[in-house]
């Protein structure tokens, strides 16, 4: 058998040097374009879809809240899974498979069980392939390379949402709505060819749960997890301002579409997909700067920026709701979007080094902030029926001020924790 890139490392040598770590890593990026239908179904282009077949805002918010909040069950069991198992690449794989299969439930029909239990199977889909995903490359790079190579990942996820709503849009247009459901299931297809295009050996499996250089497993089991995630203040401040943060951007997308699309101010499939494009092409950017600037000053300024993006965005969005305003609004979603992908995965890995817990903690961030997400298509679909969209979101936009007065409140706790490096061995 060829050399691993953990036998690159023992020997001194750079993992990049190795051919499977090079192949793995090109695959890791595959991935993550093609990955984005398989975290969110058809995402954003759901709400459309339904409005267009008689759907009021409320029952939407319902649905998705449905799927939100069995996502959120099912985070931190799933984080436990993936440190347990050798087996990271199989389970993209079968929530791939699951979530095309969930996504073409709604084709079949429209009725409020069908689409809700659609959204509850991908919702459990997107929960086990986050912390897949992030197990794999930790497992390919090292906590060394986590960084960078979370970065690229990033550039690459939101390269392949912004094309693939680009494409949503052109075949929404063309050939109708239900030719977004296909696209979605092509782009699972490849997304499962690229992680299998991962060499099995390139992955260090104690390294994927952050056990690089420790002897000792720490016991297995959901509630030792949860006692050490506990004894970590940096981590529940996190989780705790993401709540808030989630609380109010979940359901801007989704909103300010039907809210344009409502006023007749732009095509159904094409707004849709420009308001995705226009968020995806600046998360592209804003992924490597993050990567840059994590780096050089840490996560803290990172993450304290992305916070700072959602208040003006909801000022804006309840100002303007004109076709136009799709640039403004969807250009900050993409700067706080953008900066957290990096940096949430990325200061979990570093709080969690040498715990064992790595992707149980990836979870149990994803479960509180996803409190706030899978409320926030409820609270904002029933606050636009109740006082209309201006209102609601100048209220969403006002939950991520609770973000910036945690963040900035302990910025003394957080910001050594949040220093890049502090914790390689």
């Amino acid at each position: 058998m060829g050399a691993t890139a953990a036998d690159a490392i023992d020997r001194g040598q750079r993992p990049s040097a190795t051919t499977d770590q090079r192949r793995a890593a090109r695959a890791l990026q595959a991935l993550n374009f093609f990955m984005a239908d398989m975290q969110a179904g058809i995402g954003p282009f759901l709400g459309v879809f339904l409005q267009q077949r008689g759907w009021q805002t409320g029952p939407i918010g319902t649905v998705m809240t449905a799927g939100g909040i069995a996502g959120m069950a099912m985070t931190v069991p799933a984080g436990a899974f993936i440190d347990h198992t050798p087996h990271k690449r199989w389970v993209v794989v079968v929530t791939g498979i699951c979530t095309v299969l969930a996504s073409f439930l709604l084709l079949w029909s429209q009725s409020f069980a069908v689409v809700a239990g659609s959204q509850v199977a991908t919702a459990i889909a997107g929960a086990a392939i986050g912390p897949a995903v992030a197990g794999i490359t930790l497992g390919v790079v090292r906590q060394r390379g986590f960084n960078a190579q979370n970065g690229r990942n990033q550039a690459w996820n939101h390269a392949g949402n912004m094309v693939g709503a680009g494409l949503s849009g052109w075949l929404g247009w063309r050939f109708g709505m239900p030719a977004i459901f296909f696209l979605a299931a092509a782009f699972g297809v490849l997304a499962i060819a690229s992680v299998l295009s991962i060499p099995e050996r390139a992955i260090d499996h104690r390294a994927a749960r952050g056990l690089e250089h420790h002897d000792q497993a720490q016991a297995n089991g959901q509630a030792e997890g949860f006692r050490e995630l506990l004894r970590q203040k940096p981590l529940m401040i996190l989780a705790a301002a993401l709540a808030c943060f989630h609380l109010g951007n979940g359901a801007m997308l989704p909103l300010y579409g039907m809210a344009v699309v409502g006023m007749g101010k732009g095509d159904p499939a094409m707004f849709t997909a420009t308001t995705v494009m226009v968020a995806q092409a600046v998360m592209i950017v804003a992924s490597l700067v993050a990567m840059k600037l994590a780096q050089g000053r840490g996560y803290w300024l990172v993450l304290l920026v992305s916070f700072a993006a959602l208040p003006l965005r909801g000022v804006l969005a309840g100002t303007f709701i004109e076709h136009w305003g799709v640039w403004p609004v969807q250009a900050l979603d993409g700067i706080g979007a953008g900066l957290q992908s990096v940096a949430v995965p990325g200061l979990i890995a570093c709080l969690l080094n040498g715990t064992g817990r790595v992707n149980v903690g990836q979870g149990a961030v994803m479960t509180v902030q996803g409190v706030g997400a899978s409320l926030s298509p409820a609270i904002g679909g029933w606050l636009a029926q109740m006082l209309g969209y201006h209102a609601t979101f100048l209220i969403l936009g006002g939950f991520a001020l609770v973000s910036l007065a945690l963040w900035i409140g302990f910025a003394a706790t957080l910001r050594p924790a949040c220093a890049v490096g502090d914790r390689w061995p």
